[in-house]
């Protein structure tokens, strides 16, 4: 199925909002760790989205160029190319662009797209996220404002984060304090500095409690009922009926949160749930085993010549794969998205 359009991918997250479940947001550096979240939203029946971080697409660009709009476009073509392959609708974003990587990376995303679109075409993302957690609120919502006007033109979604987000994700550090609880008043602001968003014109990533990085359960002190008082606010202000979910939200930073707590998060409109540590870790553990199995056959150990089987790139990328797929099936099975895939 081809990569979802501007009108699906609103849709998505419409169907997902209203529907009570999210879908997995998976970050990608590379093509196998793009087949691996293919696959395992094709094995869980669900609909997902693809995303690239700023260092994700410097990686994916290769060690002499590290460039990150050449990355994110490479990734973003071969996720074009093989996703007609299955029958499952995705999206691809960029994850958590800070301030100083706007102009180098963003930006010349949504020109690209811009130019494409004004040509008959569509956006190469359907949505970008900007990461102003680390600037003052009202500079933050002032940056948006601007992106917004630039994604509307090219039929693109701005991903907002309100709040902070503790720990660190591609050398960006937050620390854990009361910062990293998105307020009412929070809520309201962005409302008052955006408008209310049309076909989920952006959406936005309130922050509850959450940390990136991994984390054992009970290590994150999360408090989901935050985004009940926002929306609430929300709802009181723009008249609406109790209970509704003016803003789509986004939940980062999960590693470690108990299934109950995603399963509030969720009811009160969290539609995407970024998910990276969990499945770095799913991708790496089968290569560490095959590597510790068949230490004498990759390495060519006292003068031996190993086992080219056993050092194959291709075998141990395939055991990454599935590892990471089994994982994005798992999570597509507690965020509530299996078996919902708008090809169903």
């Amino acid at each position: 199925m081809p990569l979802a359009t501007p009108e699906t991918y609103s849709a998505m997250l419409e169907r997902a909002k209203e529907g009570g479940f999210a879908y997995p947001a998976i970050n990608v550096t590379s093509s196998t760790s793009i087949n691996a979240a293919l696959r395992g939203f094709a094995e869980a029946g669900s609909d997902g989205i693809i995303q690239a971080s700023t260092g994700g697409a410097e990686h994916a660009s290769g060690t002499k160029v590290k460039d990150m709009v050449t990355g994110a476009l490479a990734l973003a073509e071969f996720t074009k190319v093989v996703a007609d392959k299955y029958d499952i609708t995705v999206a691809l974003h960029t994850d958590h662009c800070p301030k100083d990587k706007l102009d180098t990376y963003v930006k010349p995303l949504i020109a690209a797209s811009t130019e494409r679109v004004k040509a008959g075409g569509l956006p190469i993302f359907q949505s970008h996220m900007w990461d102003g957690s680390a600037v003052p609120l009202d500079e933050n919502l002032k940056i948006a404002a601007e992106l917004l006007e630039l994604t509307r033109a090219a039929n693109i979604i701005l991903e907002i984060e309100v709040g902070v987000v503790g720990g660190e994700e591609d050398g960006v550090v937050a620390e854990i304090n009361d910062k990293l609880y998105t307020s009412p008043e929070d809520f309201l602001k962005t409302l008052d500095a955006l408008g209310a968003p049309v076909d989920n014109s952006y959406i936005v990533a309130a922050t509850f409690g959450n940390v990136h990085g991994v984390y054992k359960p009970g290590g994150v002190k999360l408090r989901p009922k935050v985004l009940r008082d926002g929306q609430d606010a929300l709802v009181e202000k723009l008249g609406l009926a109790a209970g509704a979910k003016p803003f789509s939200l986004v939940f980062h930073g999960g590693s470690g949160s108990s299934a109950e707590e995603i399963a509030e998060a969720v009811s009160y409109g969290v539609v995407k749930m970024n998910i990276d540590t969990d499945t770095q870790y799913a991708f790496t553990r089968p290569i560490v085993g095959h590597m510790f199995t068949n230490y004498d056959g990759v390495l060519k150990v006292d003068g031996e010549v190993g086992n080219k089987k056993a050092y194959d790139p291709r075998v141990y990328n395939k055991l990454a794969e599935v590892g990471m797929a089994d994982r994005i099936v798992e999570a597509c099975e507690q965020l509530g998205s299996a078996g919902k895939s708008l090809g169903a």
